[in-house]
């Protein structure tokens, strides 16, 4: 068996990522098969941590442009977090993949409240923790609690999983001719103005120096060729 490039990752997801073709919500057929890669990953050896968004739910900075107080709009897009983590945790039930979930607003009947030693020991006992509800606080985006988190577990590496195959020299849908980077530095996507992380979870990977890879969640083996050090995606790195 190859060995893995990484012992612990941590995975952001968007929560648009669970609605596949889908208008709104969660497709249980997306989910699976998200869960299936993750899974994968989990039996090499790799300990995994997730954070999911809640844009297939409800989205803060939405809620705000149409007039809504916007730390409300925010809390309100951090409890659609707490639903999809919810609904991840229980595909992976069903996959007999053990996890938690772990939020960062107290909700104690349903899901564990984030606390850091506790995270890290579910990690070292083999279980993936899905990091719901995002840093806590309305005004950070669910990249900077990826960034954050990634930061706080020791993870070797922040996993971005878009629905593009990586960071590219302009739109790729748009513009046939345009290249993906494989590798590049932080200085060299912020001299580029490349979109990677959101501002404030990008400058926290660099001052941390947890490197990010950009991928597609939907091709399939991406995330295990990722975690095995194969040329998947863009590296973004010190």
């Amino acid at each position: 068996m190859t060995a893995a490039a990484y012992s612990r990752i941590l995975l952001k997801l968007s929560g648009e990522a669970l609605m596949g073709d889908d208008a709104y919500g969660i497709n249980e057929e997306v989910v699976s098969r998200i869960v299936s890669e993750i899974a994968e990953v989990s039996r090499l050896g790799v300990q995994v941590g997730v954070v999911i968004g809640g844009g297939n739910i409800f989205r803060g900075m939405k809620g705000a442009a149409s007039g809504m107080d916007r730390a409300t709009a925010d809390y309100m897009g951090m409890l659609a977090t707490v639903m999809n983590a919810m609904a991840l945790a229980d595909a992976m039930r069903r996959f007999d993949l053990p996890a938690r979930v772990l939020s960062a607003l107290r909700i104690d009947q349903v899901v564990e409240p984030y606390v850091r030693a506790r995270a890290i020991r579910h990690l070292e006992e083999g279980r993936v923790v899905i990091f719901a509800a995002g840093t806590g606080n309305p005004f950070f985006t669910t990249d900077t609690a990826a960034a954050l988190r990634g930061a706080e577990m020791g993870a070797q590496i922040v996993l971005k999983a878009t629905k593009v195959d990586g960071v590219y020299t302009a739109d790729p849908k748009k513009d046939p001719s345009a290249q993906r980077y494989h590798r590049i530095s932080f200085d060299e996507a912020i001299g580029r103005n490349l979109a990677v992380l959101d501002s404030t979870a990008f400058a926290l990977c660099r001052d941390q120096k947890l490197p990010i890879n950009v991928f597609s969640i939907f091709k399939p083996g991406a995330l295990k060729r990722v975690v095995l050090g194969e040329d998947e995606g863009t590296l973004v790195h010190s």
